[in-house]
């Protein structure tokens, strides 16, 4: 079987919200010959070839049907219970259905859905058309995520929530400055969630809608009106194709996350960025309901050499060139929005973006990216040295970024023996930095979502002296066990490896082999938790990534779902809610395997105590690390009080300018600390990190406050070790 572990779910398919068929009067869309065939494929491709076995029974059917209404009306906005209720047998006769290719019963609920959503969007334009008199008093609340509400019980309940998301959305723009009479305005508001820390505003703080020049009552209601005349007519050119991905994107997505069904257009563009020659940005994307957000960046490309957009990040709009209209996203195909950012190589591509940090979504920012392929030596490995005085000496650590695992597997097959790969180019590293007289080795891979597996494999054999890495367990139980094969290593130093919550995959088997083996400290952040393997095969129609086996660390512990949990931790930004395999619905349980005989090469949890320590009495005085602490629990404390927006104009603005003074403050206390010029507004800070983000090589002050405590940390290891020292508390082994 081929094997391959992709960094993260790529480009995750589920069509979004406002997705749909005709109306009801119009005809119908029937499935196909073609989709009936792929149906009874896929199901018994679950069945008999799923790492997790499948029973086909009324409480998968139940699965399949609760998947497909979040696919479709995550947020309960267009359906009522009596409109589920008229198809609760599928329910329980879902699963005989796709395993005999009958969709007929289940299109027929595709096609309620549709009318139901084309009838919203009539209604949003007639009353838009009518000029309504939008009152922005009064205290009334939109709650920014109804996922796990009760359904509607009438139609009047839901008019009642759209009036208050229409209200919504013209507070939306009637807080963003008119910059323009001809250019659009993206309308944010029908957006099922508000993220919730701050960030920067696009061309002012809170309050520009009385200081600056903003849209008349007029032109809200013409634009929102022209967005969603625009999303109708979108919605009436789906076809059959597109409702067959809904539904057996459902059934696949309700055992895990990563088993999904590709059209053939899709399995097309699937294949296009596993070779990694798509001209565009370098972003991965994932439908997240009403919007398409970033999942991940490609290392070293366009989108992470920008340093203007990050994972979590929302995409809300899409300009061509330096003066192409900018098209709103929002509700349409994942599919169709990588087309709009994909284009040729050296052109270029505005996008219009809500900051995963952002306070409100009138917070949106526009960037522009030129597009580019992704080479390998973009991805290539690098070096640096890290200096720490103590005691009036200079010590030296060294550090070798990781951004992928990656090889020339062309260059391999043709037999070149100067291949590239990233064990060879690391190799080349550790020589190097021995010249330079280094007392430790941190290998950074944050941000490394993985990639070839054999080179994961490889590079481990770079610190031990041969020795197994990793276990694979296919679905009938049986286990493979990869390895290093070569004798001795070509560093055997102190060493340490800092990840972060985007380190997936391959790089969590290199993290977890080394924590394993005792050969150094993990520090950082708990990663991502990708630990299932996906094979990619021909249907009649479409292709079909399966999920087909499990990796298991030396230890016998899988990397599914925990990921590998750091012996240090440090403050986190991402929220682990939002990014990694346990915000994935239906993710694959951990579990354990029995350990495989290996060689211990020391013993550093036995130091880890005493590590802790040092490194807590060095954050506290480390003005970056405060930060990156405080913002932390900053981010948490916003997480757990935004559920509900404002609908009250004066109180909207009260709450973003709240939220943005805390951030202020909090950057000015690190900027007083390091003696650096104190800043007016949030805005002042976005523009100088995207100044500092033009710099390929350059890190913001956050990272690097990671990266040197992490040198330190190393250096407190080396030091202990190399005197010998016994741990003051001897502690068990985790």
């Amino acid at each position: 079987m081929s094997l391959f572990a992709p960094a993260r779910n790529i480009a995750v398919f589920a069509l979004c919200l406002l997705t749909a068929l005709p109306a009801m009067g119009d005809e119908a869309i029937k499935p196909t010959d073609e989709g009936r065939q792929a149906s009874r494929e896929v199901i018994q491709s679950l069945e008999y070839g799923h790492y997790e076995p499948v029973t086909l029974n009324n409480g998968w059917a139940d699965k399949v049907f609760s998947r497909m209404l979040k696919l479709l009306d995550s947020q309960h906005a267009y359906l009522t219970r009596e409109d589920i209720a008229q198809f609760s047998d599928l329910r329980t006769g879902l699963d005989e259905m796709l395993v005999e290719g009958d969709l007929d019963r289940v299109y027929a609920f595709y096609d309620l859905y549709q009318a139901r959503l084309e009838s919203r969007l009539e209604w949003l334009i007639d009353r838009l058309e009518n000029q309504p008199d939008f009152d922005f008093s009064g205290n009334e609340r939109l709650p920014t995520n109804l996922e796990d509400a009760d359904w509607a019980e009438s139609r009047n309940e839901l008019d009642d929530l759209w009036r208050r998301r229409l209200k919504n959305a013209a507070l939306t723009l009637s807080l963003a400055p008119d910059t323009s009479q001809d250019q659009p305005v993206v309308d944010t508001s029908v957006l099922s969630e508000i993220a919730t820390i701050p960030a920067p505003a696009p061309n002012a703080g809170p309050g520009t809608g009385d200081s600056g020049k903003t849209m008349s009552p007029e032109k809200i209601a013409k634009q929102l009106a022209d967005r969603y005349k625009s999303q109708l007519a979108r919605v009436k050119q789906t076809n059959s194709e597109d409702v067959l991905s809904i539904v057996l994107n459902a059934a696949t997505g309700s055992i895990d996350p990563h088993s999904e069904y590709l059209s053939p257009s899709r399995g097309q563009s699937f294949d296009i960025q596993m070779k990694l020659s798509l001209e565009g940005i370098g972003a991965l994307l994932q439908q997240d309901s009403e919007y398409v957000r970033v999942s991940s960046l490609v290392s070293g490309g366009p989108a992470e050499r920008s340093g203007q957009i990050k994972p979590a990040d929302r995409i809300v709009a899409v300009g061509d060139g330096d003066s192409g209209e900018m098209i709103s996203v929002i509700g349409m195909r994942l599919d169709e929005v990588v087309e709009h950012i994909r284009g040729p190589k050296g052109s270029k591509v505005r996008l219009e973006i809500i900051p995963a940090k952002a306070v409100d979504v009138t917070q949106t920012r526009t960037i522009e990216i030129t597009r580019d392929t992704v080479s390998l030596e973009d991805q290539a490995a690098s070096s640096r040295v890290v200096e720490s005085h103590r005691n009036g000496e200079t010590h030296r650590v060294g550090v070798i970024k990781v951004p992928a695992f990656y090889v020339d597997f062309d260059a391999y097959q043709a037999g070149d023996k100067n291949y590239r790969s990233s064990t060879r180019d690391v190799a080349q590293l550790i020589e190097k930095l021995k010249t330079q007289n280094v007392e430790g080795i941190v290998l950074d891979m944050r941000g490394n979502g993985g990639g070839a597996l054999q080179e994961a494999n490889s590079m481990v054999g770079l610190f031990i002296d041969r020795g197994p890495t990793v276990q694979v367990r296919d679905a009938r139980g049986r286990i493979s066990l990869y390895g290093d094969t070569d004798r001795g290593a070509a560093y055997d130093g102190p060493l340490a490896v800092l990840v972060d919550r985007l380190s997936a995959s391959a790089s969590e088997i290199f993290a977890g082999a080394i924590q394993d083996y005792g050969r150094g400290l993990i520090l950082g952040n708990q990663t991502f938790g990708k630990g299932t393997v996906q094979t990619l095969s021909d249907l009649s129609h479409g292709e079909l990534k399966l999920t087909r086996a499990k990796f298991y660390r030396i230890s016998g512990e899988s990397t599914q779902l925990r990921g590998v949990e750091p012996d240090i931790a440090f403050p986190s930004l991402i929220d682990k809610d939002e990014i990694g395999e346990s915000a994935l619905d239906y993710a694959l349980a951990w579990d354990t395997v029995r350990p495989v005989s290996y060689r211990m090469y020391g013993e550093p949890w036995q130091f880890v105590a005493q590590l802790r320590q040092k490194h807590e009495q060095r954050a506290q005085n480390n003005p970056n690390f405060h930060y990156l602490t405080r913002e932390a629990q900053l981010a948490e404390q916003f997480q757990a009080q935004n559920n509900t927006v404002s609908l009250n104009r004066e109180q909207r603005k009260r709450e973003m300018e709240a939220q943005e003074a805390e951030q202020l403050a909090l950057e000015n206390q690190r900027r007083r600390a390091l003696k650096l010029p104190e800043i007016d507004t949030w805005t002042d800070a976005r523009d100088e990190a995207l100044q500092a983000g033009e710099d390929a090589e350059s890190e913001s002050p956050i990272q690097q406050a990671a990266m040197d405590e992490s040198a330190e940390i190393l250096l407190d290891y080396a030091l202990l070790t190399d005197k010998g020292r016994k741990p003051e508390t001897p502690a068990p082994r985790p």
